[in-house]
């Protein structure tokens, strides 16, 4: 009983940081000047971390949690799954452009094609799509801490929230600069930053409750929906982190540590996490 209450307060809290650090993102050009530098060391940053949280945390809890001789296979379909679910939304709606720096807008605007490129409607596209993944963000975290209920004592889901957390302010100041760039007055950028805030957290709480539905089958459909959400996370990790190590030879070598340094925070979460988490038995 003491595990599933320490659960239900890291569920609150968790969901309250989340909500305020994506609220921060959205003041971020008010708050502090984001050279182009400073945003490709971020994002390479945040990437290790979704990257190693994937690996090390997401797709191992999955795996455990479908079960069976055929867990990992069944865990891969999935991940395959949110990654080619994953790539339309890059390809049609590309929300996950996170530099709005002048120097990356003088350097890939040829002849005012960036600026003529940006129609009143483009930041609904991102919108969109940062809206989508920031509901498999929020399945991840649930069902991270669903898993965590009958595991040994840690702190649960630490991984998983530090990755949405640290990214989830890049994904509003995508939203509020383009809508910015778009000519939207200053009180709109304001409700879709709030407005954006809110999803994720809601979606933790929905998706914490929901699988207990399916009864006997809640540990699988935990594990099938981490395993999706893990595909998620790999794709969004490595479309933020390929095409700075593949265009920016100037900071190649400052993009590779802080990626580096993004993976082995992943990693050493292990040390802090609950060990021993284990799918979840029929009735509780």
């Amino acid at each position: 009983m003491a595990v599933e209450q320490q659960i239900g307060w890291l569920l609150i809290v968790y969901a309250v940081a989340i909500f305020g650090t994506s609220v921060l993102g959205g003041y971020l050009p008010e708050l502090v000047r984001m050279t182009h530098t400073r945003t490709q060391l971020v994002m390479a940053f945040v990437a290790g971390i979704i990257l190693g949280v994937a690996i090390y945390h997401m797709l191992p809890h999955a795996v455990t949690a479908i079960g069976g001789p055929d867990s990992l296979e069944k865990a891969l379909f999935w991940l395959m799954l949110g990654v080619l679910a994953t790539l339309p939304l890059l390809y049609f709606f590309n929300f996950h452009e996170h530099d709005f720096s002048d120097e990356h807008i003088r350097q890939h605007d040829h002849g005012g094609q960036v600026g003529a490129s940006l129609k009143p409607t483009s930041w609904a596209g991102i919108a969109l799509g940062l809206g989508v993944h920031s509901l498999t963000e929020g399945i991840a975290l649930s069902s991270t801490l669903r898993l965590s209920e009958h595991s040994t004592a840690g702190i649960a889901g630490l991984g998983v929230f530090l990755a949405i957390a640290l990214h989830k302010p890049l994904d509003a100041l995508s939203i509020v600069s383009m809508m910015e760039q778009s000519g939207l007055s200053v009180r709109a950028r304001r409700f879709a930053n709030f407005g954006f805030a809110l999803i994720c957290p809601i979606m933790i709480f929905v998706a914490y409750f929901v699988p207990s539905l399916f009864g006997p089958h809640e540990s699988y459909i935990i594990g099938c929906a981490l395993a999706f959400s893990t595909g998620t996370f790999l794709c969004i990790s490595l479309s933020d982190l390929l095409p700075e190590i593949h265009f920016h030879r100037h900071d190649r070598w400052k993009i590779g540590i802080g990626f580096l340094l993004g993976v082995g925070i992943a990693y050493a979460l292990h040390w802090i996490e609950p060990t021993g988490l284990h799918g979840i038995s029929p009735g509780g």
